[in-house]
């Protein structure tokens, strides 16, 4: 299952301090995750393992639930932010695809 989309950066407000930031996945391509994934046993927190490549920097990670905004979120580790020099409030374009729960 894959996903192109195009996606704005932005930090989780919650914890400022730690600088986590985001990428939402859209509402349509997390309903069809969520839906592929239904019945199955989930891991911590809801995660989806993922490989992601936004520009030239491909990485493999977890999506989560968000349940305030109903659609799964991708963080997006510093590496990645500097490599493509995206900051918050920037739009990159986000190759998604879900992985096999053992890969």
């Amino acid at each position: 299952m894959e996903f192109v989309f195009d996606a704005e950066l932005w930090r989780w407000e919650a914890r400022t301090d730690a600088g986590w930031t985001f990428v939402s996945v859209p509402a349509e391509a997390s309903e069809e995750i969520a839906d592929a994934l239904a019945g199955g046993t989930p891991r911590g927190f809801g995660a989806v393992r993922v490989e992601v490549q936004v520009g030239l920097t491909t990485w493999r990670t977890s999506v989560f639930p968000d349940a305030g905004r109903g659609v799964y979120v991708l963080p997006v580790k510093r590496a990645v932010r500097r490599a493509q020099d995206w900051e918050l409030g920037g739009v990159a374009t986000v190759h998604l695809r879900v992985l096999e729960p053992d890969a």
